[in-house]
């Protein structure tokens, strides 16, 4: 069989005036071959005659008119859907092995008499011009931090020129999860570019009220004006005009999934752990774009001279419940705040707690609605002179440190009932005035003897601990002549 590689060197060779016999044997082929390749011009493809006849007779070709119509009406029928109808209609008549043949004419009437698709236009990027940024879901990579699973999200930044990315974790689509992530982006990248486009973010627009589509948020806007950068989304659905950080997604979670094989596992001591590791491959990825992003960095404006608090402020009034509600989670604070209005400085994972200007508590910013932190040691005093109201408590589970004191709390229930609370919340009291830990162990030691955990009975059993004495330290009396040395003569004389 002759080549294209053969019939091109056949051709070089006659253009430079070498004989047809000469170049033939020179090309591996027969003369009578070479002339027929010669006279015609063409090459062994262009001679050959496209298959357009079929080898077999068309299992399909009764029922395709019928078919064609099911397709005309829905065009988002599929071949195996319309195989199985017609089995039923026609049984026995086509058998499994032709379920191919039925998909290859749906493809070939599709490119044919199809509806049009969606076209995707590649876009020009000019340096400097754009960023892009959006949060993606990690759940399904199964991280873990000592063994627990971490439910979180990123916060993805990208240039559209460059490429280079940075990224920050984040458990909620919230303001202050854009802004820490966005302004850590431009303070590591050393520069801002004109334009940063997002989707239609709950944490950047909001619906407006008398027209369709949504608006820029005043927060996201006062953002953007401090950095300089004009603010851009796409329509509403239309996630393809947010592409390049759409597109990176894929990209990141696959190399942060590969890495992950690689190490062996995909738990992490400490969230510190897991950020760093992060950091990493995001700096490495970053290693590979370096040409483009020092190009980029060029056209960059310069940053402002600070950048802007990544939280949120609040004034909440404490309840008489020693609960405060910030956007709609609650918190347990002390007691003594009851009544007072308080400042909260809202953070992406946490939240502060201030009063009079000095921070009194630090709480994980709670995730879902609903959801709420009751730290028993804020309330316990109170409890104890009321245990009636244990029983009907709303956040009586939060009252149960762990699975032991619940145990101990449905011991109590079942041996003595009528003083159940009461002993609960005596005992609960020990463990916020004691080691919490030694209270648990004491519990545990006696439900495993089988002996109900009563309030005596667990404070016999956990003894205060003495305090550990320090080394005893002794301080000379400083020398004050040593200073001497640093005046004058003069004036050490005067």
């Amino acid at each position: 069989m002759v080549t294209e590689q053969q019939v091109r060197r056949l051709m070089s060779l006659i253009k430079n005036g070498q004989p047809l016999s000469t170049a033939a044997a020179k090309a591996r082929m027969s003369e009578p071959t070479a002339r027929k390749y010669r006279n015609t011009g063409k090459l062994p493809n262009e001679l050959k005659a496209p298959h357009l006849w079929r080898t077999r007779p068309d299992p399909f070709a009764e029922v395709w008119p019928e078919v064609e119509g099911w397709l005309e009406r829905d065009v988002g029928l599929q071949a195996k859907t319309v195989f199985e109808e017609i089995q039923r209609r026609y049984p026995g008549r086509f058998s499994e092995g032709q379920l191919r043949t039925l998909q290859r004419r749906f493809r070939d009437w599709r490119a044919l008499a199809g509806p049009s698709q969606e076209v995707f236009f590649p876009q020009i990027h000019r340096s400097g011009e754009q960023c892009q940024s959006d949060f993606t879901d990690m759940r399904r990579l199964a991280v873990t931090i000592g063994g627990e699973p971490l439910a979180h999200l990123l916060y993805h930044f990208v240039l559209t020129y460059s490429n280079w990315e940075s990224v920050s974790v984040c458990f909620s689509e919230s303001f202050e999860a854009l802004s820490e992530g966005m302004q850590s982006a431009l303070w590591c990248l050393g520069g801002v570019p004109s334009e940063h486009r997002t989707d239609n973010l709950s944490a950047a627009t909001h619906e407006l009220r008398n027209s369709h589509g949504r608006g820029f948020t005043a927060r996201y806007q006062e953002l953007l004006e401090h950095y300089g950068l004009k603010p851009s989304k796409n329509r509403p659905g239309q996630a393809h005009e947010n592409g390049d950080v759409e597109s990176a997604h894929g990209g990141l979670k696959t190399a942060v999934d590969q890495r992950l094989r690689l190490r062996g596992s995909r738990d992490f001591r400490s969230m510190e752990d897991y950020r760093a590791f992060l950091t990493a491959l995001v700096a490495e990825r970053n290693a590979t774009r370096a040409a483009k992003v020092a190009e980029e960095r060029a056209e960059l404006r310069p940053l402002p001279v600070r950048p802007l608090p990544t939280y949120r402020e609040l004034w909440v009034r404490v309840a008489r419940s020693s609960t405060i509600r910030v956007v709609g989670k609650t918190y347990s604070v002390p007691s003594r705040l009851i009544g007072y209005r308080v400042r909260v400085l809202l953070y992406p994972t946490h939240l502060e707690l201030e009063y009079n200007g000095r921070c009194l508590e630090r709480f994980e910013r709670l995730q879902g609605h609903g959801a709420h932190h009751i730290d028993y040691r804020h309330i316990i005093h109170s409890l104890v002179r009321k245990p009636g109201a244990f029983r009907r408590y709303a956040f009586r589970e939060a009252l149960f440190p762990s699975l032991t004191f619940r145990r101990a709390y449905d011991a109590l229930c079942d041996q003595a009932a009528p003083w159940a609370d009461l002993e609960y919340v005596q005992i609960l009291r020990l463990a916020a005035t004691h080691l919490e830990c030694d209270v648990e162990s004491a519990l545990a030691a006696l439900l495993e003897a089988g002996v109900v955990p009563a309030y005596e009975v667990v404070k016999t059993r956990v003894a205060p601990r003495a305090p550990i004495p320090g080394p005893p330290v002794s301080i000379p009396p400083p020398d004050l002549t040593v200073y001497d040395a640093l005046l004058d003569p003069k004036e050490v004389a005067a």
